[in-house]
């Protein structure tokens, strides 16, 4: 396949010059465990694949985004007694992604979207911080979140990390990279403190502890073939932003 121009990692400078991106794209993702049958890096491929052919879609509309190379490490502070589980802190995400920033602000790219592939990371705070700083427009789309119908109707149980939805989509994308006799049932001990089980009542959970596989799901219903759908409906979904992302002007709310 040859380069593409909306990809940064594989575009050259040629390209770059020619294209003039007028917004870029950033996945994000996580290092962790995922049950016993999917790898550490689904969190970072599954917000990559989302990025890039939301991406594809959105440049054959004529917008011009540049989709950035994955941001791999997240929040993970509860998983850090799972074998190499790497986790950053708060601090350092909102250092790395005022580098970012900083940087396309300086080649004239005032927009930048933010395709979120794990829970456990927190933007809203950065964001707002950055965008005063720098005056530019960043807009955060966690995937999962994106078109809960969809989710609904294409898995019998999504479940929340390592189940059925990141299961097939992990077998759509690296199918040689499951394991699916490995999978344990992700079943959960709930807390035993009755008060902090309630809406608009939240504390980490003690990964290890609340999850004794890693995982938060039944896996056991995943098809590729569900993963192939619900990562064609998301991408399009996300590709809706960046149309109208890029096709925006400066003093359009809220782009101002």
């Amino acid at each position: 396949m040859s380069a593409r121009p909306f990809v940064l990692f594989e575009a050259n400078y040629r390209q770059l010059k020619d294209y003039r991106p007028n917004m870029a794209v950033l996945p994000w993702g996580a290092t962790e465990a995922h049950n016993f049958h999917l790898p550490h890096g689904t969190d970072v491929i599954e917000a990559g694949a989302v990025a890039e052919h939301a991406a594809e879609l959105a440049h054959a509309r004529g917008a011009k985004p540049i989709v950035l190379p994955a941001i791999p490490f997240g929040n993970d502070m509860q998983q850090l007694d799972q074998v190499a589980t790497i986790s950053i802190s708060t601090a350092t995400a909102s250092a790395i992604l005022a580098d970012v920033v900083h940087s396309l602000t300086r080649q004239k790219i005032d927009r930048l979207v933010i395709v979120n592939g794990h829970g456990g990371n927190e933007f809203k705070p950065l964001i707002r911080d950055l965008q005063e700083r720098f005056g530019v427009l960043i807009v955060l789309v966690n995937f999962f979140q994106l078109i809960p119908e969809v989710l609904k109707a294409t898995f019998d149980d999504p479940g929340d990390h390592a189940g059925e939805m990141e299961t097939s989509m992990i077998l759509h994308l690296r199918p040689q990279w499951v394991y699916m006799e490995q999978a344990g049932p992700g079943a959960t001990n709930k807390f035993q403190i009755a008060g902090v089980q309630r809406p608009g009542v939240w504390t980490p959970r003690p990964w290890s502890a609340t999850h004794p596989d890693t995982g938060c799901g039944d896996p056991s219903r995943a098809t590729a073939a569900k993963g192939a759908r619900y990562l064609e409906a998301v991408s399009a979904s996300v590709a809706e932003v960046l149309v109208a992302v890029s096709a925006a002007n400066k003093g359009e709310l809220p782009y101002l």
